[in-house]
């Protein structure tokens, strides 16, 4: 009586529920892509900046922020995301912000995409609503991105290049 079954449990504990759905993201194209050829993905994630070089063999995702030239074989600029400096990619697809110049195969703009710079390619789409400022120039002599030894992370050292000194003149010069 009153809310209780026969058994003398109220409904709400004697009736099982259905738990609740739980969604899991599919993986991405680019995911996908990159699992199939037997790459590894390499992240940077929302909450890292890295400053430097960044050379990738596979497929490079970045969430963050990157200061410095970057070069993937395949490479996924995320919504939220920020470079600030040259890319380099056999397939580049942007959904974040890029301040530099663009060398790649494939270049495709998501709709949240923001592009200042040039952009060199063979291939180039562009969604609504994209931004774009710069210039385009379809080039058919774009040659693949270059590709770090697998297993061998190569490091770069930035700190040459600090307080405006060009690479060239930060280097020591050899004895006489």
């Amino acid at each position: 009586m009153f809310g209780k079954s026969k058994d003398g449990l109220p409904e709400e504990i004697r009736t099982p529920t259905a738990a609740p759905m739980q969604h899991f993201p599919r993986p991405s194209a680019v995911q996908s892509a990159a699992r199939e050829q037997g790459h590894d993905v390499s992240r940077i994630s929302s909450a890292m900046t890295v400053i430097g070089k960044i050379v990738g063999s596979g497929t490079v995702q970045i969430f963050g922020r990157v200061e410095g030239e970057l070069q993937a074989s395949t490479l996924l600029i995320s919504d939220g995301a920020e470079v600030e400096g040259n890319v380099v990619a056999e397939e580049l697809t942007v959904g974040g912000r890029v301040k530099g110049t663009i060398h790649a195969s494939r270049v495709k703009l998501n709709s949240t995409a923001n592009v200042e710079g040039d952009i060199f390619h063979r291939s180039l789409a562009i969604e609504e609503n994209a931004r774009f400022e710069g210039t385009s120039r379809r080039d058919d002599s774009i040659k693949e991105a270059p590709r770090a030894p697998l297993g061998r992370p190569q490091i770069v050292d930035s700190s040459r290049r600090l307080n405006g000194a060009p690479e060239q003149e930060a280097q020591a010069s050899p004895a006489e």
